[in-house]
């Protein structure tokens, strides 16, 4: 016989939240990427949608989530012996705001980093969609594991 003491996934989501809401994320890095913004909302919107079984509104939900995109940077990371950059990193920094309505003691403001690192003879432009991928996926990742697994 098997009993529960309340909501439970496979994903460790523990909540009586019914309901969220992911606000835009506006672009206010130094570096602006065209559709960074855009696309950031909807990654995470779409992370949350497919761990857990939270409906996904516009407005009065239980869980909201907000912020803005503060960092979004390009830095040579290692050197060639003849000090000329072998990688650099793309760096991708958010800032997010996270409400409970039903326990605001859960309630947080912390900024989320996370790169991805090419071969400086590379163009970003040809790896772009790659770095955004990977880094989307872990900052996403760690925004859910911070407000929603419950480990």
């Amino acid at each position: 016989m098997l009993s529960a003491c309340g909501p439970y996934s496979f994903t460790g989501v523990n909540t009586t939240a019914e309901s969220f809401q992911v606000n835009f994320f506006q672009n206010n890095a130094p570096i602006v990427e065209p559709g960074l913004d855009y696309d950031f909302t909807n990654a995470l919107q779409d992370l949350i949608q497919n761990q857990t079984n939270l409906q996904l509104v516009n407005r009065n939900a239980d869980l909201i989530y907000e912020g803005e995109i503060v960092n979004y940077a390009v830095s040579p990371m290692s050197a060639t012996a003849d000090q000329r950059a072998a990688q650099n990193r793309l760096t991708i920094g958010v800032n997010v705001r996270f409400f409970n309505a039903d326990k605001p003691e859960e309630d947080f403001e912390k900024r989320f980093t996370f790169f991805y690192d090419y071969p400086a003879g590379s163009q970003l432009l040809t790896v772009k969609q790659a770095a955004h991928d990977e880094i989307f996926e872990r900052i996403t990742q760690d925004i859910f594991n911070e407000t929603l697994a419950n480990w």
